[in-house]
C-alpha cells in the first residue's frame, strides 16, 4: 500500500511538471527580443498547407518553443552547471576553455554554400574597389576568431582547422595588395587579452594593434600607444557566449582608448540623429554593454572629423569594427560605416555620392562566412 502511494505521488508530480510547464508556457506572454542573448526570438509561425507539408512549420515551431520556453535562461544555467560538474568540456557549441574562456566552435560555419559564395563576392568587390580608388586604398580585414588564435586554451580534442583553411582561401582569392593579415599582427601579442572571455568579440586592445599595423602599412600618420590613455569603463560585462551557457562564468571588463589629442567630430546616425559622442554610456547599465560602441549595430553612421586630413574612409563592417573605428578618427576627416545586414540602399549609389579616398571591409571570420547579406556587394 505504501509503495502504491509513493508511485501515485511520483506520477502526480510528473504530471504536474508536464502540464504545469505547458500551462505556464501558454500563459506567459511571447517575448520578441532577448536582452540576455542580444537577438530576436522566434515567434509563433503561421500555419498553412504549404508550410505544414514541407516541414517548415514543424521546424519553425520547434524554434519558437525553444526560444519561448518559460524559465529558459534558468534551465540553460542548470544544464551548464550539470555538464561542468560531470567534467564535460563543451556545451551548445561552446568550449569550456582554460583561464575561464568560453570559446565558440563555429561548427559548419566555414564549409557551407554562403561561406563559399561570400569569398567570390568579396574578391570581385575588392578588385572593383582597387580599380576605382587605387592600390593601397582598398583593404579587406577578416579578423580571426578566438578559436583560431587561442588554440593553447582549447580542450585537447578540439580542432579549429576549418577556419585556418577558410582564411587562407580568402587571402588567395583577393587581388594582390588588398588583403591585410590581422592574424599575423595578433600573434605577436598573445600574451595579452585579445578576446573577451564571455563574448565573441575581440577586445579594444586587439583592435588597436590591428589598426596601428594597418595604418603603418598604408603609410598614414597615426598616434601610437603612448598617444592614448586606456580607461576601464566597466568590469561587469557578460557577452553573447555567456548567454548561451549561463551559470557562474565570471565577468569581463571593457576598455576604451582615449586619445590625448581629440579632434571635434559629428556623427549622423541613419540620416536622422546627430550625436557628439562616440560612446553610448547608457549601454553600461544594460545587458548588452558592448553597445557602448556607437549604440550597437546601425545601418549607417556618417562621421565628420575636424582634423585636417585629406583622407576619407568608408568601412563596410560587422560589429568587430565597433571598437576599431574610434582610432580612425585620428587619421581620416570622414569616417562612414555601413552594416550590410541592415543597410537596404544601393551601396554603389551611396558611394557615388561621396568622395572617399579609402575603402575598408572589416568582418570577423565566422561572421563573414555566415552572413548572407555579403551578397549585396555584388548588387
Amino acid at each position: 500500500m505504501k509503495k502504491n502511494r509513493q508511485q501515485r505521488v511520483i506520477i502526480g508530480l510528473f504530471l504536474l511538471l508536464i502540464f504545469g510547464t505547458t500551462a505556464a508556457n501558454l500563459l506567459t506572454p511571447t517575448k520578441a527580443f532577448s536582452d540576455r542573448e542580444n537577438r530576436n526570438l522566434a515567434q509563433m509561425p503561421e500555419l498553412s498547407p504549404e508550410s505544414y507539408f514541407s516541414g517548415e512549420f514543424a521546424k519553425d515551431y520547434e524554434s519558437y518553443i525553444t526560444d519561448q520556453f518559460v524559465g529558459r535562461d534558468q534551465w540553460i544555467g542548470v544544464k551548464t552547471a550539470v555538464e561542468r560538474a560531470t567534467g564535460k568540456q563543451e556545451s551548445n557549441d561552446i568550449y569550456f576553455a582554460k583561464d575561464g574562456y568560453l570559446i565558440e566552435k563555429h561548427t559548419g560555419s566555414f564549409t557551407g554554400a554562403v561561406a563559399e559564395r561570400n569569398i567570390s563576392c568579396l574578391a570581385a568587390f575588392m578588385e572593383e574597389m582597387q580599380e576605382t580608388y587605387g592600390k593601397g586604398h582598398a583593404t579587406a580585414i577578416i579578423a580571426p576568431n578566438a578559436v583560431k588564435l587561442l588554440e593553447d586554451k582549447l580542450p585537447p580534442y578540439a580542432s579549429p582547422y576549418d577556419e585556418d583553411i577558410y582564411l587562407d582561401r580568402i587571402a588567395e582569392a583577393l587581388p594582390e595588395g588588398t588583403w591585410f593579415d590581422s592574424e599575423a599582427v595578433l600573434r605577436k601579442h598573445t600574451d595579452q587579452q585579445l578576446y573577451y572571455r564571455t563574448d565573441h568579440h575581440w577586445t579594444t586592445r586587439a583592435a588597436h594593434y590591428v589598426y596601428e599595423a594597418w595604418v603603418r602599412e598604408r603609410e598614414l600618420s597615426s598616434l601610437y600607444i603612448s598617444g592614448y590613455e586606456e580607461e576601464t569603463v566597466t568590469e561587469k560585462f557578460q557577452g553573447t557566449i555567456e548567454a548561451k551557457v549561463g551559470g557562474d562564468v565570471g565577468y569581463d571588463s571593457i576598455q576604451i582608448f582615449r586619445p590625448k589629442v581629440e579632434y571635434p567630430y559629428t556623427l549622423v546616425y541613419n540620416r536622422r540623429e546627430t550625436k557628439k559622442d562616440l560612446y553610448d554610456w547608457d549601454a553600461l547599465e544594460k545587458k548588452d554593454k558592448y553597445a557602448l560602441f556607437f549604440g550597437g549595430n546601425q545601418p549607417i553612421i556618417e562621421g565628420t572629423i575636424e582634423n585636417g586630413s585629406d583622407r576619407r574612409l568608408l568601412v563596410i563592417k560587422d560589429s568587430y569594427a565597433h571598437c576599431f573605428l574610434p582610432f580612425a578618427f585620428q587619421d581620416f576627416s570622414q569616417v562612414d560605416f555601413v552594416d550590410l545586414r541592415y543597410f537596404n540602399e544601393s551601396l554603389r549609389e551611396f558611394m557615388e555620392k561621396k568622395d572617399y579616398t579609402d575603402i575598408l571591409f572589416l568582418y570577423n571570420a565566422s561572421g563573414f562566412a555566415e552572413d548572407p547579406s555579403v551578397a549585396k556587394l555584388a548588387q
